[in-house]
Order: C-alpha cells, then structure tokens, then sequence
C-alpha cells in the first residue's frame, strides 16, 4: 500500500494567499497603468503640460500611451505576462530618465515609476509559480 501525501492545511492556505495577493496587486497596478495609458492617448491638458515640462512635444504623448497600452496588454495575458513585465520595466526606467533629467524630487516624483515597477513584478512573482521557482526567495 503506498502513503498518499496531501498538502497540510497551511500549505494550501499559504498558496490561496500568495495568489489572491499576487492577483489584487497586479490588478491594482494594471488599473493604474491603464489609466495614465488612457490619459496619454487622449492627451488631457495636464498631460500635454508634463509632456513640455520634460521637454517632450506634446504629440508624442499619444505614442508612449500606446506604447504603454500595449505593454499592459501583454502584461495581463498571463501567457505573456513575463514579457510585458520586461517591456513596462523599460517603460517605467524611461519614465525614470524624464524625471532625473529635469531634476524631479527624489521620492514624490523621481522613484514613483520605481515603485511601479516593484510593485508589477511582485504582483506577478506571487501570481506566477514558474517565475517563483525561477527566482526562489531563500532564508540565509
């Protein structure tokens, strides 16, 4: 007769959570990408203002929310979701560059797009168990 091993309780409890937190982040996040896509596709008065403030013509803001736009697309088909991590990870370090160049405020303003970032990858790292097993979290 052979033993069966069943996951203990705290086990499954523990996988519930890191997917259902996995899945409320990555959707929060991708609301808020969403939404800054959407603004620069209609290239609203505030984002034509920040397109000069940087230094941008205000044309170019419909192309980086498409660009962005089709990242976040790629990001939350979970096939692909790797990838539109990678790709909205250069997105976010561009918006980064914007900001540095015109000497933003360091944590209002300048490490925003940085704590996008981080939270995009870990909305993907606790939803995703093959990216988990790739990049394993150890204790010393």
């Amino acid at each position: 007769m052979s033993a069966t091993t069943y996951p203990s309780q705290a086990t499954v409890s523990s996988s519930t959570w890191t997917l259902r937190a996995g899945y409320v982040i990555s959707a929060l996040t991708a609301l808020f990408l969403l939404f800054d896509g959407v603004i620069h596709v209609l290239a609203v008065d505030p984002v034509v203002d920040s397109m000069r403030a940087l230094g941008f013509p205000a044309s170019a803001a419909v192309g980086i929310g498409v660009l962005e736009l089709l990242c976040l697309t790629l990001y939350v088909v979970p096939r692909t979701s790797v990838l539109g991590a990678i790709l909205l990870t250069g997105y976010l370090g561009g918006a980064v560059s914007a900001q540095l160049r015109i000497e933003a405020p360091l944590f209002s303003t300048l490490l925003f797009p940085v704590y996008t970032g981080v939270l995009l990858w870990l909305g993907l790292y606790l939803r995703d168990s093959q990216l988990r097993a790739l990049v394993p979290l150890r204790r010393p």
